[in-house]
């Protein structure tokens, strides 16, 4: 029988999509205020893979990727994913959101993203949260599933996650330094 114990603690990082970037440099700050100080941004990329969101948001969204500083237990990311749902919320006019916001993480064999939206592969959290299997780690970088989102199959995209892992990587190291 395995004995249950405590998995480590990840990585969260976070989606940060808008139509303007005044948006996404607010809502990393609120970001930063709810969970800490931020250790790696991306560059302001185009989110052109769908117009999903077009109806809600407008046309054309810009994108950032963030990571964070603290490590999180990964059991924690139901509710990290209801404070950003709220976060939102903030950042809504007349029931339309003008930011949206999808945190996850990064752990040594996978990146997982949070969401509100059931689907197949997503596994049921709580309070009407899933968790996305988005990356696996195999033969030294991220690699896509058949239901990995385009824009995260982007080889860009996974080089960035790739980097996120080494600086996760490093941090763990660290606490295993400080234990001994």
């Amino acid at each position: 029988m395995s004995q249950p114990k405590a998995p480590p603690k990840v990585k969260l990082i976070a989606s940060i999509f808008a139509l303007d970037e005044e948006y996404i440099t607010g809502a990393i700050q609120d970001l930063s205020d709810l969970f800490g100080p931020i250790d790696w941004i991306s560059e302001l990329i185009p989110f052109n893979r769908t117009k999903y969101y077009e109806r809600e948001m407008g046309w054309p969204l810009i994108r950032r990727f963030i990571s964070f500083e603290m490590l999180v237990d990964p059991g924690d990311i139901a509710d990290i994913k209801l404070k950003t749902n709220r976060l939102e919320t903030k950042y809504s006019i007349d029931n339309k959101r003008c930011v949206n916001i999808d945190p996850g993480y990064v752990a040594l064999e996978r990146l997982v993203l949070a969401t509100g939206k059931n689907y197949t592969h997503r596994i049921y959290l709580k309070d009407g949260i899933y968790a996305d299997l988005t990356l696996i780690f195999q033969k030294g970088s991220f690699s896509p599933l058949p239901w990995t989102y385009p824009d995260y199959k982007e080889e860009k995209i996974i080089q960035w996650f790739n980097k996120v892992r080494e600086k996760y990587k490093d941090q763990l190291r660290g606490i295993m330094c400080q234990g001994a």
